[in-house]
């Protein structure tokens, strides 16, 4: 083992070590970055429906679909696999320009195969003036897989403040482009220059962090790179067609518009437990790479224990939302959308478990095993498919989304023996037993306090305030653990206190930043 390599090693091995901090660190920011799609997204909807009418509402959010999954599917391909390979490279700039290219060239790719078939596509959908948009809107694809280069890029050298901020710069340049455009009289065609304008602004952002070669040849194995992204491809596809396979089904089998809209309602509501999925699973995926390259396989087995316990222990924060659902539902879209409401109870426990899913994902990728996730994920999509059919036949709407939520389930604990064969890691069946309890205590308590308007959200800020510190009064969480939840708000207080009470000398996180430097050299602007 070289000299690097055993200072990571020993860095990582200290009880002091600031990877724990940095992983949680990193998610919450990420997290925060990201959940600005639900404010910007409000504002941007609720500006264009009042400027643009629901006729061009509708062609540019058809566009938008459309140039979204070609987007999904063109980085799909490579995200996870990239964070993996830049995380194992002992220098990451060979990986990260042959990836920054194959991205770039998988996007021109794609947007050329759209702008040539934008007529046929637009006459398929019955919209003639949608392909002009959509060859507008191809402009944005190759922008937008760079930009995704470069935050997979970051989240691979564990920059992950840095890919929050290109997060929240997208975002938020997207709600000021559109509302400017629009403004300024550009109808449907200024939306989809905020678009292609958000992406090249979030590219700038996340290149000013770091600065992959972009002409550069560099010798690199591009075996090792399709062994991953072929299976996560393949399982990223099915994932992402299981994700609104339920409501494909619905409407195919007959049910009413007016049932389909309750049903997506529902589905959007459970927005939230995505986001942590989003922000979690790669940075922790990043987090186990570097730990696995730096030695300590023992530390990458408590990072993977403590994220599924940390999963697992939001379950009772799903039972709130499930026995609150129909004020939530009627709060957020209106007395119209209350039918929402039971099918938000049962579609919130599929997010939740679509969470584990995520995190149990990033693990077994972690421990080299990209076909198991091919094998866990692939069969869904026909499993789901006769299973929905089945079930809407029999009990229409409410047993599809009972069905969903029985099949993240099963998947969950079919990931979760997986990562048990591959690691030896699992929750604690204390764990469980803590969280299941207090999970059918929140429930019952959140049925027991019927609440809407304003007292709705007093309701679930006092109940979701109480159970940190149920789990803390029952034992689940250690003061160390609370330590590194108080650092996201009060980080030099609890830098103190981890000083005090670590036997690491204090120049230890020095040390690392040193060894990362040296391992990973990225551009002076980074730092």
């Amino acid at each position: 083992m070289s000299n690097n390599t055993e200072g990571i090693a020993v860095a990582f091995s200290n009880p002091g070590s600031p990877i724990r901090r940095q992983m949680l660190d990193g998610s919450f920011r990420i997290f925060l970055a990201e959940a600005l799609i639900l404010p910007t997204g409000l504002i941007t909807a609720a500006f264009l429906t009042r400027y643009l009418g629901p006729s061009d509402y509708g062609i540019f959010t058809l566009a938008c679909v459309v140039v979204l999954w070609i987007e999904f599917f063109v980085t799909c391909a490579f995200s996870r696999a990239a964070i993996k390979l830049i995380g194992d490279a002992e220098d990451w700039q060979p990986w990260g320009s042959t990836l920054v290219r194959f991205y770039f060239l998988a996007g021109t790719f794609a947007a050329l195969l759209l702008w040539l078939g934008s007529d046929q596509l637009a006459r398929v959908l019955g919209e003639p003036t949608l392909a002009g948009y959509l060859r507008l809107f191809a402009l944005d694809i190759p922008i937008y897989s760079l930009a995704t280069a470069h935050r997979d890029i970051l989240i691979g050298l564990r920059h992950y403040r840095a890919r929050a901020l290109a997060g929240a710069a997208r975002w938020m340049t997207r709600l000021v482009l559109i509302v400017v455009l629009i403004w300024a009289g550009l109808s449907v065609r200024g939306a989809v220059w905020a678009m292609i304008g958000a992406s090249l602004f979030d590219m700038i952002t996340s290149r000013y962090y770091v600065r992959p070669p972009l002409w550069r040849r560099f010798p690199v194995r591009l075996g090792h790179l399709w062994d991953y992204a072929v299976p996560l491809l393949v399982s990223g596809v099915a994932l992402r067609v299981f994700d609104k396979l339920d409501l494909f089904m619905l409407k195919v089998l007959g049910a009413s518009a007016a049932m389909v809209g309750y049903y997506g309602a529902a589905q959007n509501l459970t927005i939230v437990p995505g986001l942590i999925g989003t922000a979690l699973a790669p940075v922790l995926l990043s987090a186990l790479t570097h730990t696995r390259r730096g030695g300590d396989a023992a530390l990458a087995r408590e990072l993977a224990r403590d994220a599924i316990r940390f999963t697992i222990c939001l379950l009772p924060f799903a039972a709130l939302i499930a026995a609150s659902s129909p004020e939530i539902a009627t709060l957020l879209m209106g007395q119209t959308f209350a039918p929402a409401g039971p099918f938000l109870a049962i579609l919130i426990f599929a997010g939740f478990g679509r969470l584990v899913l995520s995190v149990c994902l990033s693990i077994l990728i972690a421990a080299e095993r990209p076909r198991w996730v091919l094998l866990l994920t692939a069969p869904v999509v026909p499993l789901a498919t006769a299973s929905y059919v089945a079930a809407i036949r029999t009990g229409g709407p409410r047993s599809a989304a009972l069905t969903t939520s029985v099949l993240c389930a099963l998947l969950t604990v079919v990931a979760l023996a997986a990562v048990y064969f591959a690691w030896g890691v699992k929750p604690s069946s204390a764990c469980i037993a803590r969280t299941a309890l207090l999970s059918l205590a929140v429930y019952a308590a959140a049925l027991a306090w019927p609440a809407t308007g304003i007292m709705l959200l007093i309701k679930l800020g006092v109940i979701g305030g109480l159970l940190p510190i149920a789990y803390f009064l029952c034992g689940e969480f250690e003061r160390d653990e609370i330590s590194r939840l108080t650092a996201l708000f009060w980080p030099a207080a609890s830098t103190t206190g981890e000083r005090a009470n670590s036997p690491v000398a204090p120049s230890s996180p020095s040390v690392l930043c040193e060894i990362s430097s040296r391992t990973h050299p990225i551009s002076p602007l980074s730092s």
